[in-house]
Protein backbone atom coordinates (compact mmCIF):
# COMPACT_ATOMS: atom_id res chain seq x y z
CA UNK A 1 0.00 0.00 0.00
CA UNK A 2 3.03 2.50 1.14
CA UNK A 3 4.36 1.82 -2.59
CA UNK A 4 1.22 2.59 -4.38
CA UNK A 5 0.88 5.70 -2.52
CA UNK A 6 4.55 6.54 -2.82
CA UNK A 7 3.93 5.69 -7.06
CA UNK A 8 0.69 8.24 -6.76
CA UNK A 9 2.10 10.72 -5.22
CA UNK A 10 5.30 10.79 -7.58
CA UNK A 11 2.83 10.68 -10.46
CA UNK A 12 0.81 13.79 -9.27
CA UNK A 13 4.20 15.45 -8.53
CA UNK A 14 5.62 14.90 -12.46
CA UNK A 15 2.07 16.51 -13.43
CA UNK A 16 2.63 19.61 -11.57
CA UNK A 17 5.92 19.99 -12.30
CA UNK A 18 5.47 19.77 -16.31
CA UNK A 19 2.59 22.24 -15.34
CA UNK A 20 3.66 24.70 -13.04
CA UNK A 21 6.32 27.49 -14.74
CA UNK A 22 7.10 31.12 -13.09
CA UNK A 23 9.45 34.46 -14.47
CA UNK A 24 10.98 36.88 -12.41
CA UNK A 25 9.34 39.46 -14.21
CA UNK A 26 6.38 41.47 -12.41
CA UNK A 27 4.78 41.29 -15.63
CA UNK A 28 4.47 38.17 -18.29
CA UNK A 29 1.99 36.91 -20.53
CA UNK A 30 1.88 33.55 -22.71
CA UNK A 31 -0.59 33.29 -25.82
CA UNK A 32 -0.66 31.16 -28.67
CA UNK A 33 -1.11 32.37 -31.74
CA UNK A 34 -4.18 30.93 -33.82
CA UNK A 35 -6.44 30.67 -31.43
CA UNK A 36 -5.14 33.56 -28.99
CA UNK A 37 -5.64 31.22 -26.04
CA UNK A 38 -3.99 32.40 -22.57
CA UNK A 39 -1.51 30.26 -20.99
CA UNK A 40 -0.40 32.15 -19.25
CA UNK A 41 -0.55 35.51 -17.45
CA UNK A 42 1.12 37.42 -14.24
CA UNK A 43 -0.47 40.72 -13.50
CA UNK A 44 -1.18 41.03 -17.20
CA UNK A 45 -3.12 44.11 -17.21
CA UNK A 46 -0.44 46.57 -15.05
CA UNK A 47 0.30 49.60 -17.02
CA UNK A 48 3.72 49.85 -17.68
CA UNK A 49 6.02 51.50 -20.20
CA UNK A 50 6.80 49.54 -22.92
CA UNK A 51 9.57 51.54 -24.23
CA UNK A 52 10.81 50.06 -27.79
CA UNK A 53 7.91 46.90 -27.92
CA UNK A 54 5.66 50.31 -28.91
CA UNK A 55 7.34 49.56 -32.29
CA UNK A 56 5.18 46.21 -33.03
CA UNK A 57 2.14 48.83 -33.35
CA UNK A 58 4.71 51.13 -35.90
CA UNK A 59 5.26 47.99 -38.14
CA UNK A 60 1.75 46.69 -38.11
CA UNK A 61 0.04 50.20 -39.57
CA UNK A 62 2.99 50.02 -41.82
CA UNK A 63 2.48 46.50 -43.42
CA UNK A 64 -1.74 47.59 -43.15
CA UNK A 65 -0.46 50.62 -45.04
CA UNK A 66 1.49 47.96 -47.50
CA UNK A 67 -1.80 45.87 -48.13
CA UNK A 68 -3.80 48.45 -48.56
CA UNK A 69 -1.57 50.35 -51.54
CA UNK A 70 -1.04 52.77 -49.54
CA UNK A 71 2.64 52.04 -49.73
CA UNK A 72 5.45 49.55 -51.08
CA UNK A 73 8.44 47.61 -50.30
CA UNK A 74 10.26 50.01 -52.85
CA UNK A 75 8.62 53.06 -51.82
CA UNK A 76 11.57 55.43 -50.69
CA UNK A 77 10.89 57.66 -47.29
CA UNK A 78 12.70 60.72 -46.61
CA UNK A 79 14.30 61.52 -43.98
CA UNK A 80 13.03 64.59 -41.82
CA UNK A 81 14.73 66.53 -39.22
CA UNK A 82 12.35 65.21 -36.79
CA UNK A 83 13.02 61.77 -37.83
CA UNK A 84 16.35 62.58 -37.46
CA UNK A 85 16.71 64.32 -33.91
CA UNK A 86 15.05 60.93 -31.90
CA UNK A 87 18.55 59.70 -30.60
CA UNK A 88 18.15 56.07 -28.67
CA UNK A 89 18.77 53.29 -30.87
CA UNK A 90 18.99 54.29 -34.63
CA UNK A 91 21.06 54.07 -37.78
CA UNK A 92 22.04 57.82 -37.81
CA UNK A 93 19.51 58.99 -40.78
CA UNK A 94 20.89 62.69 -42.09
CA UNK A 95 17.97 65.12 -42.58
CA UNK A 96 16.81 64.06 -46.50
CA UNK A 97 18.07 60.58 -46.19
CA UNK A 98 16.13 58.22 -48.02
CA UNK A 99 15.91 54.71 -47.79
CA UNK A 100 13.38 52.12 -48.99
CA UNK A 101 10.36 51.16 -46.64
CA UNK A 102 11.47 47.41 -46.67
CA UNK A 103 15.31 49.14 -45.69
CA UNK A 104 13.68 50.90 -43.13
CA UNK A 105 11.33 48.23 -41.59
CA UNK A 106 14.26 45.79 -41.36
CA UNK A 107 16.22 48.42 -39.44
CA UNK A 108 13.13 48.98 -36.84
CA UNK A 109 12.81 45.14 -37.04
CA UNK A 110 16.38 44.15 -36.02
CA UNK A 111 17.95 47.34 -34.25
CA UNK A 112 15.07 49.13 -32.96
CA UNK A 113 15.94 52.61 -35.08
CA UNK A 114 13.78 55.63 -33.63
CA UNK A 115 14.90 57.38 -36.72
CA UNK A 116 13.14 55.16 -39.25
CA UNK A 117 10.22 54.43 -37.28
CA UNK A 118 9.25 58.04 -37.24
CA UNK A 119 10.32 58.41 -40.85
CA UNK A 120 7.47 55.61 -41.22
CA UNK A 121 5.22 57.40 -38.83
CA UNK A 122 5.08 60.69 -41.04
CA UNK A 123 5.31 58.74 -44.51
CA UNK A 124 1.99 57.33 -43.72
CA UNK A 125 0.13 59.48 -41.95
CA UNK A 126 2.11 63.10 -42.43
CA UNK A 127 3.37 63.67 -38.59
CA UNK A 128 4.20 61.58 -36.00
CA UNK A 129 1.22 63.02 -33.79
CA UNK A 130 -1.32 62.23 -36.60
CA UNK A 131 0.45 58.73 -36.64
CA UNK A 132 0.02 58.39 -32.85
CA UNK A 133 -3.65 58.93 -33.21
CA UNK A 134 -3.93 56.21 -35.78
CA UNK A 135 -1.80 54.29 -33.34
CA UNK A 136 -4.81 54.93 -30.37
CA UNK A 137 -7.62 54.32 -32.72
CA UNK A 138 -6.45 50.59 -33.74
CA UNK A 139 -5.54 50.06 -30.39
CA UNK A 140 -8.72 50.75 -29.71
CA UNK A 141 -10.23 48.61 -32.20
CA UNK A 142 -7.94 45.51 -30.75
CA UNK A 143 -8.95 45.74 -27.46
CA UNK A 144 -5.61 47.38 -25.95
CA UNK A 145 -7.74 48.77 -23.51
CA UNK A 146 -4.79 49.06 -21.30
CA UNK A 147 -2.91 51.33 -23.77
CA UNK A 148 -2.09 55.15 -24.53
CA UNK A 149 0.15 55.95 -27.10
CA UNK A 150 2.04 59.25 -26.93
CA UNK A 151 4.69 58.38 -29.69
CA UNK A 152 5.84 56.14 -32.54
CA UNK A 153 9.01 54.82 -30.81
CA UNK A 154 8.51 54.15 -27.55
CA UNK A 155 11.21 56.80 -26.47
CA UNK A 156 10.00 58.01 -22.79
CA UNK A 157 7.07 60.06 -22.46
CA UNK A 158 4.53 60.44 -19.19
CA UNK A 159 1.65 58.51 -19.93
CA UNK A 160 3.23 56.48 -22.56
CA UNK A 161 1.81 53.02 -21.32
CA UNK A 162 0.89 49.64 -22.41
CA UNK A 163 0.23 45.95 -20.54
CA UNK A 164 1.81 42.53 -21.35
CA UNK A 165 -1.93 42.26 -22.43
CA UNK A 166 -2.37 44.52 -24.82
CA UNK A 167 1.07 44.09 -25.96
CA UNK A 168 0.02 40.22 -26.75
CA UNK A 169 -2.84 41.50 -29.04
CA UNK A 170 -1.37 43.66 -30.87
CA UNK A 171 1.46 41.12 -31.84
CA UNK A 172 -0.72 38.53 -32.07
CA UNK A 173 -2.66 41.06 -35.00
CA UNK A 174 0.90 41.24 -36.47
CA UNK A 175 2.25 37.80 -36.85
CA UNK A 176 -1.41 36.12 -37.80
CA UNK A 177 -2.60 38.93 -40.24
CA UNK A 178 0.92 39.83 -41.31
CA UNK A 179 3.18 36.84 -42.11
CA UNK A 180 5.52 38.73 -44.20
CA UNK A 181 7.10 40.65 -41.43
CA UNK A 182 9.25 37.49 -40.25
CA UNK A 183 11.44 37.95 -43.38
CA UNK A 184 12.67 41.10 -40.80
CA UNK A 185 12.39 40.02 -37.90
CA UNK A 186 14.11 36.78 -38.05
CA UNK A 187 17.77 38.76 -39.34
CA UNK A 188 20.26 38.28 -37.04
CA UNK A 189 22.90 39.82 -38.71
CA UNK A 190 22.46 42.22 -42.31
CA UNK A 191 23.32 45.20 -43.84
CA UNK A 192 22.66 48.52 -44.84
CA UNK A 193 23.33 51.40 -47.33
CA UNK A 194 24.95 48.76 -49.80
CA UNK A 195 26.45 47.31 -46.61
CA UNK A 196 28.29 50.14 -44.70
CA UNK A 197 25.93 49.74 -42.00
CA UNK A 198 26.06 47.17 -39.93
CA UNK A 199 22.69 45.41 -38.47
CA UNK A 200 22.63 42.75 -35.34
CA UNK A 201 19.56 41.74 -34.06
CA UNK A 202 18.29 43.14 -30.35
CA UNK A 203 16.16 40.34 -30.08
CA UNK A 204 18.86 37.50 -28.94
CA UNK A 205 16.11 34.41 -29.14
CA UNK A 206 16.78 34.74 -32.75
CA UNK A 207 20.10 32.96 -32.60
CA UNK A 208 19.91 30.68 -29.51
CA UNK A 209 16.46 29.57 -29.51
CA UNK A 210 15.08 26.76 -31.89
CA UNK A 211 11.85 27.90 -33.70
CA UNK A 212 12.67 31.67 -32.85
CA UNK A 213 10.21 33.89 -35.60
CA UNK A 214 10.63 37.64 -34.00
CA UNK A 215 9.61 39.92 -32.76
CA UNK A 216 10.61 42.77 -30.38
CA UNK A 217 12.94 43.90 -27.87
CA UNK A 218 12.39 47.05 -25.65
CA UNK A 219 14.07 48.83 -23.07
CA UNK A 220 14.98 52.28 -20.90
CA UNK A 221 15.52 53.79 -17.49
CA UNK A 222 12.21 53.50 -16.33
CA UNK A 223 10.55 50.73 -18.31
CA UNK A 224 13.68 48.42 -17.69
CA UNK A 225 13.26 45.16 -20.35
CA UNK A 226 10.59 44.11 -22.11
CA UNK A 227 10.21 41.61 -25.27
CA UNK A 228 7.63 40.46 -26.90
CA UNK A 229 9.29 37.17 -28.55
CA UNK A 230 7.36 34.66 -30.56
CA UNK A 231 8.66 31.04 -31.85
CA UNK A 232 6.79 28.47 -33.95
CA UNK A 233 7.39 24.67 -33.56
CA UNK A 234 4.86 22.13 -34.75
CA UNK A 235 3.03 24.42 -36.78
CA UNK A 236 2.34 25.86 -33.49
CA UNK A 237 3.18 29.46 -32.70
CA UNK A 238 3.75 31.32 -29.39
CA UNK A 239 3.61 34.42 -28.17
CA UNK A 240 5.69 35.79 -24.69
CA UNK A 241 5.60 38.90 -23.43
CA UNK A 242 7.75 40.19 -20.64
CA UNK A 243 7.64 43.36 -19.08
CA UNK A 244 9.89 45.20 -16.35
CA UNK A 245 12.60 42.48 -16.20
CA UNK A 246 15.90 43.35 -14.20
CA UNK A 247 18.34 42.79 -16.92
CA UNK A 248 18.28 42.26 -20.42
CA UNK A 249 19.46 38.56 -20.32
CA UNK A 250 16.85 38.02 -17.87
CA UNK A 251 13.84 38.91 -20.17
CA UNK A 252 15.50 36.86 -22.81
CA UNK A 253 15.29 33.97 -19.73
CA UNK A 254 11.97 34.32 -18.89
CA UNK A 255 10.28 34.47 -22.59
CA UNK A 256 12.45 31.19 -22.96
CA UNK A 257 10.58 29.32 -20.28
CA UNK A 258 7.19 30.37 -21.07
CA UNK A 259 7.41 29.40 -24.96
CA UNK A 260 9.36 26.37 -23.63
CA UNK A 261 6.35 25.33 -21.10
CA UNK A 262 4.04 26.11 -24.01
CA UNK A 263 5.59 23.91 -26.44
CA UNK A 264 6.25 20.95 -23.66
CA UNK A 265 2.69 20.93 -22.69
CA UNK A 266 0.45 22.00 -25.85
CA UNK A 267 -0.25 20.97 -29.31
CA UNK A 268 -2.08 22.93 -31.73
CA UNK A 269 -4.50 20.53 -34.41
CA UNK A 270 -6.00 21.33 -37.38
CA UNK A 271 -9.19 19.73 -37.79
CA UNK A 272 -10.16 18.26 -41.02
CA UNK A 273 -12.55 16.06 -41.70
CA UNK A 274 -11.81 12.31 -41.59
CA UNK A 275 -13.55 11.21 -44.61
CA UNK A 276 -15.26 14.11 -47.54
CA UNK A 277 -18.82 15.75 -46.62
CA UNK A 278 -21.27 14.62 -47.65
CA UNK A 279 -23.75 17.57 -49.76
CA UNK A 280 -27.07 17.63 -48.10
CA UNK A 281 -30.31 17.97 -50.11
CA UNK A 282 -31.78 21.67 -51.24
CA UNK A 283 -35.58 21.29 -51.61
CA UNK A 284 -37.22 24.00 -54.19
CA UNK A 285 -32.97 25.44 -54.89
CA UNK A 286 -31.67 26.13 -58.27
CA UNK A 287 -29.34 23.41 -57.41
CA UNK A 288 -30.68 19.65 -55.57
CA UNK A 289 -27.09 19.69 -52.96
CA UNK A 290 -25.36 21.85 -51.08
CA UNK A 291 -21.91 21.47 -50.14
CA UNK A 292 -20.96 21.80 -46.09
CA UNK A 293 -17.82 23.11 -45.30
CA UNK A 294 -15.72 23.96 -42.18
CA UNK A 295 -16.66 27.12 -40.09
CA UNK A 296 -14.37 28.97 -37.20
CA UNK A 297 -12.86 26.76 -34.68
CA UNK A 298 -11.44 24.83 -36.88
CA UNK A 299 -7.89 25.33 -35.10
CA UNK A 300 -7.64 23.64 -31.74
CA UNK A 301 -4.95 24.15 -28.66
CA UNK A 302 -5.25 21.27 -26.81
CA UNK A 303 -2.64 19.65 -23.53
CA UNK A 304 -0.69 17.57 -25.67
CA UNK A 305 -1.97 14.16 -23.28
CA UNK A 306 -5.17 14.93 -25.21
CA UNK A 307 -3.75 15.55 -28.34
CA UNK A 308 -2.94 12.45 -29.60
CA UNK A 309 -6.48 10.90 -28.74
CA UNK A 310 -8.67 12.23 -31.03
CA UNK A 311 -11.99 11.15 -32.36
CA UNK A 312 -14.68 12.53 -34.70
CA UNK A 313 -18.35 12.35 -35.28
CA UNK A 314 -20.57 14.44 -37.98
CA UNK A 315 -23.77 15.07 -37.80
CA UNK A 316 -25.70 16.96 -40.43
CA UNK A 317 -29.57 17.74 -41.32
CA UNK A 318 -30.71 15.80 -43.29
CA UNK A 319 -31.99 18.46 -46.40
CA UNK A 320 -32.74 22.30 -46.32
CA UNK A 321 -34.94 24.66 -47.93
CA UNK A 322 -34.09 26.88 -50.36
CA UNK A 323 -33.09 29.76 -50.07
CA UNK A 324 -29.85 29.06 -48.61
CA UNK A 325 -26.89 31.55 -47.78
CA UNK A 326 -23.48 31.14 -47.47
CA UNK A 327 -22.58 30.23 -43.57
CA UNK A 328 -25.95 29.27 -43.02
CA UNK A 329 -25.38 26.14 -40.40
CA UNK A 330 -25.87 22.72 -41.57
CA UNK A 331 -24.57 20.89 -38.88
CA UNK A 332 -21.17 19.79 -36.51
CA UNK A 333 -18.10 18.29 -36.44
CA UNK A 334 -17.84 16.90 -32.93
CA UNK A 335 -13.88 16.31 -31.85
CA UNK A 336 -13.94 13.96 -28.68
CA UNK A 337 -10.93 13.20 -26.79
CA UNK A 338 -11.65 9.84 -24.63
CA UNK A 339 -15.06 10.76 -23.13
CA UNK A 340 -14.46 14.23 -23.01
CA UNK A 341 -15.87 16.80 -26.01
CA UNK A 342 -12.97 18.88 -26.89
CA UNK A 343 -15.06 20.50 -29.92
CA UNK A 344 -17.93 21.23 -31.62
CA UNK A 345 -16.96 22.75 -35.27
CA UNK A 346 -19.73 24.49 -36.86
CA UNK A 347 -20.53 22.74 -40.43
CA UNK A 348 -21.43 25.81 -42.56
CA UNK A 349 -22.91 26.07 -46.09
CA UNK A 350 -19.79 27.08 -48.75
CA UNK A 351 -21.80 28.37 -51.57
CA UNK A 352 -25.75 30.41 -51.99
CA UNK A 353 -28.78 28.16 -53.16
CA UNK A 354 -31.11 30.86 -54.04
CA UNK A 355 -34.88 29.68 -54.61
CA UNK A 356 -36.29 28.49 -57.87
CA UNK A 357 -38.52 30.23 -59.57
CA UNK A 358 -41.83 29.12 -61.06
CA UNK A 359 -40.31 30.18 -64.85
CA UNK A 360 -37.21 27.89 -63.80
CA UNK A 361 -39.32 25.15 -62.73
CA UNK A 362 -41.40 24.89 -65.53
CA UNK A 363 -38.38 24.64 -67.59
CA UNK A 364 -37.11 22.09 -65.40
CA UNK A 365 -40.73 19.94 -65.59
CA UNK A 366 -40.41 20.24 -69.53
CA UNK A 367 -37.09 19.32 -69.52
CA UNK A 368 -37.55 16.00 -67.82
CA UNK A 369 -40.55 15.19 -69.63
CA UNK A 370 -38.44 15.59 -73.04
CA UNK A 371 -35.74 14.02 -72.10
CA UNK A 372 -37.84 10.64 -70.49
CA UNK A 373 -39.29 10.55 -73.75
Amino acid sequence: MKKLIALLCAVLMLGTGARAVEVAAPSALLMEKDTGTILFAKDEHAKLEPASVTKVMTILLTMEAIDSGQLRYDTMVTASAHACSMGGSQIWLKENEQLSVSDMLKAVCVVSANDCAVALAEQIAGSEDAFVEKMNARAKELGMNDTTFLNATGLPAAGHVSSAHDIALMSRELTLHHPDVRQYTTIWMDTLRGGTSQLVNTNKLIRFYEGATGLKTGSTDNALYCFSGTAERDGMELIAVIMKDITSAQRFEDAKVLLTYGFSNYALKKITPESPLAPVPVTLGTQSTVQPVLGEGSALLLEKAKAGNLQQSVSLVESVSAPVAVGDRLGTLTVTAGDEVVSEVPLLCGEAVPRITYGQMLLRLLQGAFLSD
